[in-house]
């Protein structure tokens, strides 16, 4: 074994070891054209997203939760995140050459959850450089371990197969560019707001911002990384401004103000119900389930809500007892 391994390569292959029913011939025999390419719709000339369920991964039979991107050029294609497992990253594969010959030259990771960086080794093995935010290794290195077990937990053998962790080849600390060739793509490092390595993509020819999980849609949103931040980052629109937002999760918005209006009232309340109940001298225990009872009066706008509030509560709390 080579000395400069990385931990989330030997994560990935101990992770083999003790499941063995994942591992052998039939990951490097699988073939990709043997699987049904995943159903891409095209929103624009050469811009196509699969919507993935937007459910928890919990409550999704195959974790395939995730809206994943694909932009085309002139001489080359970029994936905007990968998905859950190899198998999928195998169809998206499969869909984008039912669309296109070209080489697929960049896999873009908006952020470290499974959900939408578990394909990337299809991709790496078919000679994509993998590009994510500056945070990112770090944050995959750091999970790794759990991801995998969770997932070989929750799904059958046969979704999950052969999936590993890769890490980016390429990183972005503030702003890069992409050129496929007749269409650039900016990439934007955000500050920390969903998670501390959210990374934006913008297609400049047809004005399509892909915003990974730094908006939701239809599930509940995640906080993972600053309530504040994401709060901040919500109230400033980006510029130029979008003709259309692919969010990480549900549909695909026309204008900004639909595109996150929900999500800045679910956020604003869970900051407000925070603050309300430290002020009110109230330990995280009991403080928890007295902030997610406040937002109750919104369930019924989000899937996957009451874990998900819960969770967000006490994420919440930890980050604004100490403002």
């Amino acid at each position: 074994m080579a000395e400069c391994e990385s931990q989330a390569e030997r994560v990935s292959r101990n992770w083999l070891k003790r499941h063995p029913d994942l591992a052998g011939d039939q990951i490097s025999c699988q073939s990709v054209t043997s699987l049904p390419a995943l159903p891409l719709r095209e929103l624009a000339p050469g811009i196509h997203v699969y919507l993935g369920e937007p459910v928890q991964m919990e409550e999704s039979a195959n974790g395939r939760i995730a809206n994943l991107g694909v932009v085309i050029g002139e001489k080359s294609v970029a994936v905007i995140d990968s998905g859950v497992s190899r198998r999928q990253g195998q169809e998206l594969f499969a869909a984008i050459r039912e669309l296109t010959d070209l080489p697929i030259s960049h896999v873009i990771l908006t952020h470290m959850h499974p959900d939408h960086v578990l394909g990337t080794s299809v991709f790496k093995e078919a000679g994509a450089e993998i590009v994510g935010h500056a945070a990112l290794p770090a944050a995959l290195e750091y999970r790794a371990q759990t991801y995998l077990d969770n997932l070989a937990e929750l799904y059958p053998p046969q979704e999950v197969i052969g999936t590993e962790v890769v890490l980016p080849d390429r990183q972005v600390a503030d702003r890069d560019i992409i050129d496929l060739g007749g269409r650039e793509l900016l990439l934007k490092a955000e500050g920390t707001a969903h998670t501390d390595n959210d990374l934006t993509v913008f297609d400049r020819k047809t004005e399509t911002f892909f915003s990974g999980d730094l908006i939701f849609r239809d599930l509940t949103p995640v906080v993972d990384g600053s309530l504040n931040g994401w709060l901040e980052w919500l109230d400033a629109a980006p510029a130029p401004m979008p003709r259309r937002i692919v969010p990480g999760h549900g549909e695909v918005a026309e204008s900004w103000k639909n595109a996150v209006m929900p999500q800045t009232e679910f956020l604003t309340m869970l900051r407000d119900s925070t603050r309300a109940a430290i002020a009110d001298g109230l330990p995280m225990s009991d403080a928890v389930p007295v902030i997610a009872k406040s937002l109750q009066v919104i369930a019924n706008t989000w899937n996957s809500f009451e874990e998900t509030a819960a969770r967000d509560a006490t994420a919440a709390y930890k980050e604004l007892e100490w403002e």
